[in-house]
């Protein structure tokens, strides 16, 4: 959401509560607050005191809090204000189903894979809203404070009630915000599902295991829900077509072996490959969200109107959202505070780690931050080396090539400097993008500040 419709929005609710619109001091108070502006500035403007200003910030705060149910400030506003928006969409969506009898998960033919091009006459079978709700949500982590992704569940809401996507591919580099992600997806849509669950893959989860574990979880319900008939275990693939099921796995990559290229299963894991071709394939009305910094081969990121699948590779947060973050841990006001932001990515947790170093060294940013401008907490490099330890040797190869030049460089330049095979090299390129450790501007190549800051220590 821009600045102006967030005042729209908000103009709409205080009228629906007080019966008036914003006034010229609200509505100042709410632009300095997504500005990251100070009350003092908007005391100075309307010549006025601040306290008077703090007063209609407080009234506007409550108006808004009694409103949305929960409790709106200026640090959460704009989060605040953004949920509802995707509250508003999914509401939108759920009236759009009943008035038309449309089926998100029937068969159908697929729109255009873009979240703005939504279709208003997809002819599918009509199916009725869940009446019974089954969560086995004991392994999603706490949402926390979620900053400003609207875009992104607009498309992974698109493509799961409207494009009934099959399995879907949520990839991005450590800290970046997956999971938080994935967690508020959830709060948003888990009334379309008869069965929502969350699983995170680790040593444990066998294909067997796993799908034993959730033949048990469905059979088990269907007792609970019909305890006369006292129905039979089914194949995991009825359950899937009989219900509609949202099925979460968060840290998919420890399926995926280290020291190989991106998206090699582990032998013991190798079932799991027929298991998602499986998914794709077969006709039912589920979705499976795949969490991890590495992805099945057979998940592309490719976009495709013909394919069930779908690959979302997250990025940083924007200038807003990153001084956010930094106001939250401490950086209430510092220099180049967009620099900053900048280098680290507008990873959450990548701002997170620097903001802790440098409030536990006092602040002094322009003395803290050396001349390239980057700090490497302990933490960041803990994180980053997990990451980095999965590398294959040719992977660290070009790597290495690649934190030595401060500028991109082309494949020319690559083969000329590494002893890498003209046939290996996009593969090694291929995986690292899925990893998403280097940058490309067309047949250029780079590594981020922090990871040509990391891997050079690392030389």
């Amino acid at each position: 959401m821009n600045l102006k419709e967030m005042l729209n929005l908000a103009d709409r609710i205080v009228f629906e509560k007080t019966g008036q619109h914003l006034d010229d001091l609200q509505e100042a108070v709410l632009k300095a607050t997504l500005q990251h502006d100070t009350y003092k500035h908007v005391a100075k403007d309307f010549d006025c005191s601040e306290s008077r200003v703090r007063n209609a910030a407080s009234q506007l705060w409550q108006i808004l809090s009694e409103k949305l149910g929960e409790d709106v400030n200026k640090k959460n506003f704009r989060s605040a204000m953004e949920r509802l928006q995707i509250s508003l969409f999914s509401n939108v969506v759920q009236d759009h189903v009943r008035v038309r009898n449309i089926n998100f998960c029937g068969e159908g033919r697929h729109p255009p894979n873009t979240p703005n091009s939504h279709p208003h006459n997809q002819e599918i079978s009509n199916t009725k809203q869940p009446e019974t709700l089954h969560q086995d949500l004991s392994e999603m982590p706490e949402l926390g404070t979620f900053y400003s992704r609207t875009s992104e569940l607009e498309t992974l809401t698109y493509w799961i009630l409207q494009q009934h996507s099959h399995l879907i591919a949520l990839t991005g580099i450590s800290g970046i915000g997956k999971t938080s992600l994935a967690v508020q997806l959830v709060q948003q849509i888990k009334n379309q599902f008869d069965y929502i669950i969350w699983r995170t893959i680790d040593a444990s989860h066998t294909l067997d295991e796993f799908q034993q574990e959730l033949i048990q979880l469905f059979s088990q319900s269907e007792k609970l829900d019909s305890p006369a008939t006292n129905p039979k275990p089914l194949p995991l693939i009825k359950y899937l077509q009989k219900y509609r099921t949202l099925i979460i796995l968060d840290d998919i990559h420890h399926l995926f072996s280290s020291g190989e290229l991106a998206g090699k299963y582990k032998p013991e894991y190798e079932e799991y490959r027929s298991f998602f071709k499986q998914i794709e394939k077969l006709s039912h009305q589920s979705c499976f969200l795949l969490i991890g910094w590495e992805q099945p081969r057979e998940v592309t990121q490719v976009k495709s109107q013909n394919t069930p699948i779908r690959t979302l590779q997250i990025t940083g947060l924007d200038i807003a959202a990153g001084r956010e973050i930094l106001r939250d841990n401490g950086l209430e006001e510092i220099n180049n505070c967009e620099a900053l932001i900048n280098c680290y990515q507008g990873n959450p947790l990548w701002l997170k780690n620097v903001a802790t170093l440098i409030q536990e060294l006092g602040g002094y940013v322009t003395e803290l931050l050396p001349d390239d401008g980057i700090l490497l907490p302990e933490d960041l490099k803990d994180v980053l080396e997990e990451q980095f330890s999965r590398l294959s040797e040719i992977e660290k190869q070009v790597i290495s090539l690649l934190a030595k030049e401060s500028e991109p460089i082309n494949l020319a330049k690559l083969l000329e400097n590494s002893r890498i095979t003209s046939s290996d090299l996009p593969n090694v390129l291929q995986s690292l993008s899925r990893r998403c450790l280097i940058e490309q501007q067309e047949s250029f190549y780079s590594l981020p500040p922090v990871l040509r800051q990391y891997a050079s220590q690392l030389q």
